[in-house]
């Protein structure tokens, strides 16, 4: 077996357990709440303080940074030091530098050892997303896919992830500038829910709605139109769901991905899992965030 370690930035929003049992290796982000020092995830905040305080604070919008190029290639030195190989998945490049920060952490760690075998990708994803891709590369890693045609497996599924998702209101994204803020006021006005799609690495408009419920079924449908032109079998693809603050809703949620699946031919697969979106990623769509992500399988032979 061709081993190598599985490392992903704190965007991954991958479960403890799961993270503990696949042998992944995760490079915190940090957040701010509003004012003050930042903190670590899920070191010095967990993500369920971090939505108390959301809710807590409506119009008070905290922020994140990136690891550190020190962060990086601490872990790198290690890796390097073991003579061990690595392949690492950032968050999309378009909505954070963390790719480019582990890019130069890898520049300078090759000053000391030129023949380091560690790769990193930018994703072209983000949060739950991008936990799934983290999780293909743990497949093909212990399925005894060598490094480099799991490096150039996860290129070929990459072009293939979706997010489909609605949030609470357009606020949090204009504040960050994810959006123009301009479609934030009008947002704010007129009570449109808007819903948005994650692909090629970036962020667009799926449509608009009045309501969390039409918004949900505005989402639905674009999940809907995605799978049928995409894929025959259920075989074919990885799908879950992801939420902010209320559990519950995305369970309610989730049956309906059920009915969805099995209404195209495409049902019999598992569960579909359930992963709360972290508190990096809260920070620009809100505490009201629920959506589906959906990821080509990497070939395991």
């Amino acid at each position: 077996m061709d081993a190598f370690r599985v490392i992903t930035d704190g965007s991954g929003d991958l479960p403890p357990e799961v993270i503990k049992a696949r042998g992944i290796t995760v490079i915190n982000f940090f957040v701010m709440l509003g004012s003050g020092s930042y903190l670590q995830q899920n070191v010095d905040i967990g993500d369920d303080e971090f939505y108390e305080w959301m809710v807590a604070h409506p119009g008070v919008y905290p922020s994140s940074s990136t690891p550190s190029t020190q962060d990086y290639l601490k872990v790198f030195t290690e890796i390097a030091k073991a003579g061990e190989k690595a392949v690492v998945l950032c968050i999309t490049e378009k909505f954070s530098n963390s790719y480019q920060t582990a890019r130069i952490a890898l520049d300078l760690l090759r000053e000391d050892y030129p023949d380091a075998e560690i790769t990193v990708l930018n994703s072209m994803v983000n949060t739950v997303l991008q936990g799934l891709m983290v999780l293909e590369a743990c497949n093909m890693r212990d399925a005894g896919v060598s490094y480099e045609e799991t490096v150039k497996r996860l290129l070929e599924i990459r072009p293939s992830g979706r997010i489909f998702f609605t949030i609470g209101g357009i606020d949090y994204l204009s504040h960050g500038g994810r959006i123009g803020r301009l479609a934030g006021k009008v947002s704010g006005v007129l009570g449109i829910r808007p819903v948005i799609t994650l692909k090629e690495g970036e962020i667009f408009l799926g449509g608009v709605a009045r309501g969390r419920a039409k918004s949900l079924e505005k989402t639905l449908k674009n999940a809907r139109d995605y799978l049928s032109e995409t894929f025959t079998s259920r075989d074919q693809f990885e799908i879950c769901l992801g939420y902010g603050y209320d559990y519950n809703e995305a369970v309610e949620f989730r049956a309906r991905v059920e009915s969805l699946l099995d209404e195209l031919g495409l049902g019999g697969g598992g569960e579909i899992h359930i992963t709360h979106i972290s508190s990096v990623i809260a920070v620009h769509t809100g505490p009201y965030a629920l959506g589906i992500g959906i990821l080509a399988k990497a070939r395991l032979d």
